[in-house]
């Protein structure tokens, strides 16, 4: 009996089999959807002084550095494939070989270096601090980023090393094993997966790691974040905060996930010749794994310079428009006073 799930037969990468509308791209939308709405109640609650034009703004120019960031990062990164390095023009061209292919590369933390970049801009250009600014994206970001990874476990890619515990799932388009390996007959016997052969190749049940992603990158750490957002200490915090949980919650996940299989680890401590598809120890560490940690050290590097920054302090909510259109009118009315007894004062000591 087959002791692991298969994967879901009626999930296809296109929205319309036959359209160039994949689930994946759909899901970047309800992203950045989820994401400009929860910014913009942010600004609501807090009463911040950012008008919707320039909140609109603020993600054109994120959007932006995003998805330059991610899809060069991937390409350069990611890929073992020369294509993309001796034709950079084509990174953003959607079509390889005629075939529309769109983006099916894209790095995450290429996205967040672009996302940054393009936000420090949009500050630059709009003349709003950073720290408030990053603080309010990043308390938004988690729960799209849930999306994103729906997109990946629908295209079935970036699944989990194989295993033969209950969560494990078949995915199609996963690496099979030869049988002639013991380790690969063992698993499948323990998981119920037929052998047809002696020199058959076998697809083990792996773990849906795209899942855990999206649960505990996605919806905890945006549960985290969200419940602080007007609670930090100074300006700057959640940014720090998004950063050091992502970092630190993606770091272990990426155990469960089956390393590039045109990479491997990046970092090999512990050679102990099993295949990257098992786990086997914490000591190799894969791309992902060291991007997480230079996550982790910037965050704490950031806490330390937000937190001394002039300005630190972070106000709960901002006076409304009204309060300071009626503070500004008492000041001007107190200034012509002032003015009056001033002038008062001066025609009597020249009588």
């Amino acid at each position: 009996m087959l002791l692991a799930i298969d994967f879901p037969s009626w999930l296809k990468p296109e929205v319309i089999p036959g359209l160039p509308l994949r689930w994946y791209g759909l899901m970047y939308i309800v992203a950045f959807t989820i994401a400009y709405r929860l910014c913009k109640r942010q600004i609501r609650e807090r009463r911040f002084p950012m008008q919707e034009d320039d909140l609109f703004r603020l993600f054109i120019f994120g959007v932006t550095g995003l998805i330059l960031g991610a899809r060069i990062l991937s390409t350069l990164v990611y890929e073992s494939d020369p294509f993309y390095r001796e034709n950079p023009w084509f990174i953003f061209w959607p079509f390889r070989d005629g075939q529309f292919t769109g983006f099916m590369g894209m790095s995450y933390h290429g996205g967040v270096l672009g996302c940054v970049l393009g936000v420090i801009l949009f500050c630059i250009v709009k003349h709003f601090d950073f720290r408030e600014i990053a603080d309010m994206v990043c308390a938004a970001i988690p729960l799209g980023y849930t999306f994103g990874r729906l997109g990946n476990f629908i295209n079935g890619e970036l699944y989990g090393r194989v295993t033969p515990g209950p969560l494990g799932m078949i995915f199609p388009q996963a690496q099979p094993f030869s049988a002639r390996l013991d380790w690969v007959r063992e698993l499948a016997e323990k998981t119920g997966v037929p052998v047809p052969g002696p020199s058959a190749m076998i697809n083990l049940p792996r773990h849906p790691s795209q899942l855990y992603e999206a649960f505990f990158e996605g919806i905890v750490l945006f549960c985290i974040v969200w419940a602080l957002r007007n609670r930090k200490p100074f300006k700057g915090f959640i940014t720090g905060l998004y950063f050091a949980g992502y970092g630190f919650i993606r770091f272990f996940l990426e155990y469960l996930r089956a390393p590039d299989a045109n990479l491997g680890y990046r970092i090999t401590l512990a050679d102990n010749g099993v295949p990257p598809a098992l786990f086997s120890t914490f000591f190799n560490f894969t791309t992902g794994q060291v991007f997480c940690f230079v996550m982790i050290i910037c965050a704490l590097i950031w806490w330390i310079i937000a937190s001394r920054l002039p300005g630190a302090e972070a106000p709960r909510f901002y006076p409304d428009a009204e309060q300071i259109r009626r503070e500004a009118e008492e000041a001007r009315a107190r200034e012509a006073t002032r003015e009056q007894q001033r002038r008062r004062r001066l025609r009597k000591r020249l009588r």
